[in-house]
Order: structure tokens, then sequence, then C-alpha cells
């Protein structure tokens, strides 16, 4: 069993976004951790080493992921650790990669308006369905007119509702 790395890391390249010939999306994020830390002594900021990681999102996770995240952005990621092997003119290759299971902006240094997708919302009006993927080449970019009924957090302005947390 190979570790899950959590942590706050760097794009630094654009997310790469595809599809395989079963329709599904992939995403590749290509990330960069580093440990700046100020020096005390000289009150700088110093970069130490660097851990480049190649991750991969798949379905919703690698759809939302390209259509929010940009190069430069700061993000804080979750994903477990692999090893890639592949073998190319007669050599062996591998390299480390992280299959992200999470990835956001980091708060701190950029402004979110959140929003549920499309298709978690549809996927929740259909009772669970899921819906179709964008055939390769095509991209999907709607966004949700109205909240699913059965969200406590939705506000309807014309019925008075309030914008406060539902507890």
């Amino acid at each position: 069993m190979l570790p899950t790395l959590t942590g706050v890391g760097r794009l630094t390249a654009d997310p790469e976004l595809s599809f395989t010939q079963s329709s599904k999306a992939v995403a590749r994020i290509s990330l960069a951790f580093n440990s700046r830390r100020k020096n005390p002594q000289t009150g700088e900021w110093e970069d130490g080493d660097v851990l480049y990681i190649r991750g991969t999102a798949w379905e919703r996770l690698a759809e939302n992921a390209a259509e929010t995240l940009t190069r430069g952005m700061e993000v804080l990621v979750t994903g477990d650790v692999r090893t890639e092997r592949w073998e190319k003119d007669g050599q062996k290759h591998e390299r480390t990669s992280l299959l992200i299971r999470s990835i956001a902006p980091n708060l701190a240094y950029a402004v979110a308006n959140v929003s549920k997708d499309a298709a978690s919302q549809q996927n929740t009006q259909s009772g669970g369905q899921r819906t179709a993927r964008p055939q390769q080449g095509q991209t999907q970019h709607s966004r949700p007119t109205s909240p699913p009924q059965d969200d406590p957090w939705a506000v309807d302005q014309a019925q008075g509702y309030s914008n406060e947390p539902p507890f």
C-alpha cells in the first residue's frame, strides 16, 4: 500500500483535459511542492527542495479542475501516491505520480465563487443516475440554473428565505 499525500502545492501548467475512448474525462495536472521558508536572520524567503509530481484526476473532478484551475495557482491537494511504469524503445521507465482524490484553490490567494456543477445537480435530481459525458474534443461549460430541491443551502430570494446557514 502506497501512502496518501495531502499538501499545498502550485500548478506548473494548466490542467490538460482529455477523454478516454469510453468518454471518461481525465485531467493531467502538474504540481510542484516546495519547502519555502523565511530565514529568521535575514527576513528573506528562501526556496528549499522541490518535489515535482504529475497528478491525474478522473471524471467530474477532472472536468471541474480543468474549468477552475490555472497555471501558478496554489492548491490544496490529496491523492494516492503511485508508481507509473512503461517501456519505450526497449527501455523501462518509471516515475512517481499522484492519483488525485481532491483538489482546491488556496483561498488565501484566490477568491472562489463555489457552486454545484451541472453534473452533480442532474445526478441529485435524477435519483442518482449518471449523465452522459462529452465526446473527445468537446468541453462542457454549463452551470446550474437552480439549486437541487433537497439542498439546505439553497436560497430563494423570491420566497423570502434568508442567506443564513440551515443550522
